[in-house]
């Protein structure tokens, strides 16, 4: 953790160099999710609800998975960008170094201005607390940081998974998308409103409804009957789909074939 921290705070400090570049960045970071939401409120605004689910119930679940995406963005942004360290053969060099790769990988790359997309997600979680009647206790509030967590857990996995990938097809490949970018905008919404298989796929498979929307219904009341805690428990999946994500990656790393340099 030592030497982590002082990849964060070399980085941080090449990214302050130009604090008008970053400034800029983060502002630009902070419109993209805020104009999504915009489009929400107005969303209900003309509908009043959406498979009966209010405004601010939804609100806090857009600002669950926007703050967990953007964190993931920043500390596992290295194996968003691994394709170029294959590409240039640097992976070579990491390969000879005496730490894990995970952690050199990590470390390779952070991007600080997605403070401004955390930071308009933290605004919309705070304002959908605010006006949601519940009643908070500090066990609710601990399942609510445990659901960020394992959002941030569930989408550093899928980076690690498409940085495996490069190991074989040396350039990343875009389908990444469909279930990082993609795995956000559907997940900003209670995922039981949509198809079925959707639903299932995105519960069992990539666990984006047990970061969120399973722990959500205990959050709100909305549980059966009998046992509440393990819809407390469910972002506990979270953590458990990164673990074959890594494993997946040590097994790409044992079949890497050097690119050059």
């Amino acid at each position: 953790m030592k030497l982590y921290g002082k990849y964060i705070v070399m980085l941080l400090k090449s990214q302050m160099e130009y604090r008008t570049s970053f400034l800029l960045l983060s502002v630009g970071q902070f419109f993209v999710p805020f104009f999504i939401f915009a489009g929400m409120y107005f969303l209900f605004q003309q509908f009043g609800q959406i498979g009966g689910w209010t405004f601010y119930e939804t609100a806090l679940c857009f600002a669950v998975i926007h703050m967990a995406f953007s964190i993931s963005e920043c500390f596992a942004r290295g194996f968003d960008n691994f394709s170029s360290l294959v590409v240039s053969g640097d992976f070579d060099r990491i390969l000879l170094r005496p730490r894990t790769t995970v952690l050199q990988v990590l470390g390779s790359r952070f991007e600080f201005s997605r403070i401004g997309r955390l930071v308009q997600s933290l605004a919309v979680l705070l304002w959908a607390v605010w006006m949601l009647p519940v009643e908070w206790t500090w066990f609710k509030g601990g399942v609510l940081v445990l659901m960020v967590a394992s959002g941030v857990s569930i989408f550093a996995g899928i980076f690690v998974l498409a940085a495996t990938l490069c190991f074989w097809t040396i350039q990343g490949l875009e389908i990444a998308n469909i279930f990082t970018d993609g795995g956000r905008e559907l997940a900003q919404y209670p995922i039981n409103i949509y198809q079925k298989w959707a639903a299932r796929f995105f519960t069992f498979i990539i666990p984006f409804g047990c970061s969120n929307y399973l722990p959500l219904l205990y959050i709100l009341g909305r549980t059966d009957a009998g046992h509440p805690v393990l819809y407390a428990l469910a972002p506990l999946a979270g953590f458990l789909f990164l673990l074959p994500c890594l494993l997946v990656w040590r097994f790409g790393v044992r079949h890497y074939c050097s690119t050059g340099s």
